[in-house]
């Protein structure tokens, strides 16, 4: 049983309002993430959220874990979400909310590379990490250095690459993430071409 973890408590700050709450095809993005991970074969799936959690719609298949300290950023998110995933999960797939051309292969080839032993596996897009990552348990409590403001796992793949397996995933989806209303367009054009 691998987790999934999908992080969209930010306020999106630069798109003008929660990006969990953009919409992409008529799909908010936030249950466009709960769904890829549960496409990917992750249980449970938790979704930490704080700003605009009110506002958030039902999400089927997932379990919310409202996060008041959002404002401190992506780390303190990130922990926030594993733990309080159950505790006898052994590693959880994380994703951001704002990178909706992920796939669920992308999160089933991190899965399979955890199957092999490794601790942390990454997603790799051009050679370079991206997301889904792979958490096993073990590095949770390091996170606890790493993850701080606005800084999720980044730290910890560059410091401890003994722990790191990365898995291409170029031909599975893009890593491209929604930062703007500009950036939505684009990504329409993206999915409609």
């Amino acid at each position: 049983m691998i987790a999934g973890l999908l992080l969209a408590a930010g306020a999106g700050r630069r798109y003008g309002r929660p990006k969990a709450l953009v919409e992409l095809d008529g799909e908010p993005l936030v249950r466009r993430g709960v769904r890829l991970l549960g496409d990917g074969g992750c249980t449970p799936v938790h979704v930490v959220l704080g700003a605009g959690a009110d506002e958030v719609p039902a999400l089927p298949g997932a379990v919310p874990v409202r996060h008041d300290r959002w404002s401190e950023g992506l780390g303190s998110s990130l922990r926030r979400g594993l733990a309080a995933l159950p505790a006898d999960v052994p590693a959880a797939v994380v994703v951001l909310v704002d990178q909706p051309l992920l796939s669920p292969l992308a999160v089933r080839r991190v899965r399979e590379a955890y199957a092999g032993e490794a601790v942390v596996v990454v997603a790799t897009y051009a050679g370079r990490p991206g997301h889904p990552i792979l958490l096993g348990r073990r590095t949770w409590p390091l996170l606890d250095r790493y993850a701080v403001g606005d800084r999720g796992a980044r730290d910890l793949l560059r410091e401890r690459p003994d722990l790191v397996v990365e898995v291409p995933c170029d031909d599975v989806g893009s890593p491209v993430d929604v930062d703007t209303p500009a950036d939505l367009l684009r990504l329409r054009t993206l999915t409609d071409g």
